[in-house]
């Protein structure tokens, strides 16, 4: 018994063949959005690379890079914003890649912005190829391209960077590699504070898998066959999984009537013994908890310390009552009630997704992952314009929308996913030249 999905029929081609479709695709959908970008900017007479690399949350991680820790700005109402809230892995970065070249902090954060959405991209192709199959996995990193807020990943930001180790933390799970899945996770721990989701899904992923192979040891001590395993989810159709994989692996009319065919539940060899399972488990946290600690011991609050530095910024887990609050002030006036009505609109379509990523059978760590990264988003207590943005890392929510895509026609799906570019596009250039992202 595994605790490992099995593919009855191994993919065609190396994976980095097989993620090309959807990385140049990924990559004209960024190129797109950075051109109008830079027209707008230059139409208003600001400049595309400051509000890319040098505002916002850009300039708090660039002072960590290149002033270390220990700055904080104090706000006549009392409240002490501090750069200990944020985490250090992007700011490491944009400090080494500052130091073997004559870029800035500010332009070394943009690259690695750059070079993460693409390793992103790459993740949740071979996450969404796993369950799914390719076609699916294009149009799943197609659709987290165009996203109202995807210009984000074009930012010095830190979600492209932490989507990206979260992704292929995944990938390692479903695929059995579990100390790979570890030190991902633990990277993401670095990275932000949602990192406590990934670490979630690994753990969840690791003690089923544990649970199942107790199951099938008392089952053939007990002189029974074991269920057949069919990993940390249900069975897959062929090379993927679900009733609609080879459909979304190929568009002719054989693969169409493969997608009939009952699942695959052969099992296969775990491809890691036990004790690299542990050791994958034992690492996965050391990252968020290392800073987490080490924040305390820096302001002397203990091991609740970094709580407090979130506090100074009004930020915090109520469990979504500030947010209830903030949709509900909506309606006091019109028009802004037609925001608070498309703000209901927005989280029932979230736990839509969610849920039918549950009906249709997501491996439980995608779930987990999902789940957490929403409940973190949603009913956080501040910062409420920053909600997109923070959800952008759940791309699991894609899937169902990515299946339904990869069913339609190739010209169908290529109008839809042109005109969610153009749309993203002008967008993102309308909100970095107004509001941005806070």
């Amino acid at each position: 018994m595994t605790d490992l999905a099995t593919r009855a029929a191994p993919a065609r081609g190396t994976l980095p063949r097989r993620a090309a479709p959807a990385l140049l695709g990924y990559a004209a959908v960024r190129v797109l959005g950075l051109l109008v970008l830079a027209a707008w900017s230059a139409a208003r007479g600001s400049s595309a690379l400051t509000l890319l690399g040098a505002r916002w949350d850009s300039l708090w991680y660039s002072r960590v890079a290149g002033l270390g820790y220990g700055y904080e700005v104090r706000l006549p109402n009392g409240d002490v914003h501090s750069n200990l809230a944020f985490f250090p892995l992007l700011p490491w970065l944009e400090r080494l890649l500052h130091g073997v070249t004559p870029l800035s902090y500010a332009h070394a954060g943009l690259v690695v912005s750059l070079l993460a959405s693409l390793a992103a991209a790459g993740g949740i192709f071979a996450v969404a190829e796993w369950v799914y199959g390719p076609r699916a996995g294009v149009c799943a990193v197609l659709l987290w391209a165009v996203l109202p807020v995807g210009i984000v990943q074009s930012m010095a930001y830190s979600e492209s960077l932490f989507t990206a180790l979260a992704a292929w933390s995944l990938y390692a799970v479903l695929t059995g590699r579990w100390v790979t899945a570890g030190v991902l996770a633990a990277l993401a721990g670095l990275t932000r504070p949602v990192g406590l989701a990934i670490v979630a899904a690994v753990w969840a992923a690791g003690v089923l898998a544990f649970l199942r192979e107790r199951g099938a040891r008392d089952a053939l001590a007990g002189g029974r066959a074991p269920e057949p395993a069919a990993g940390v989810h249900a069975g897959r159709v062929a090379h993927t999984g679900g009733a609609d994989g080879p459909a979304c692996a190929h568009s002719t009319p054989e693969s169409a009537r493969d997608a009939t065919r009952a699942p695959s539940r052969t099992p296969r060899a775990p491809l890691a013994p036990t004790w690299r399972r542990v050791l994958g488990l034992l690492v996965a946290p050391l990252g968020a908890a290392g800073y987490v600690l080490w924040v305390g011991h820096r302001t002397g609050g203990g091991p609740l310390g970094y709580l407090d530095v979130q506090a100074g910024w009004r930020n915090g887990f109520d469990g979504g009552y500030a947010f209830a609050r903030f949709v509900a002030a909506k309606f006091t006036s019109f028009p802004a009630a037609l925001a608070g009505a498309g703000l209901i609109v927005g989280v029932a379509l979230l736990v839509l997704l969610y849920v039918t990523g549950v009906r249709q059978r997501q491996p439980l760590p995608l779930l987990v992952y999902t789940g957490v990264v929403l409940a973190l988003a949603l009913c956080a207590s501040s910062y409420f314009g920053s909600k997109p943005r923070l959800l952008m890392p759940a791309f699991p929510l894609l899937f169902p929308l990515a299946r339904a895509l990869a069913r339609s026609r190739t010209s169908r799906s290529a109008l839809v996913t042109a005109g969610l570019a153009v749309a993203a596009a002008v967008y993102g250039a309308f909100w970095l030249n107004g509001s941005g992202p806070p």
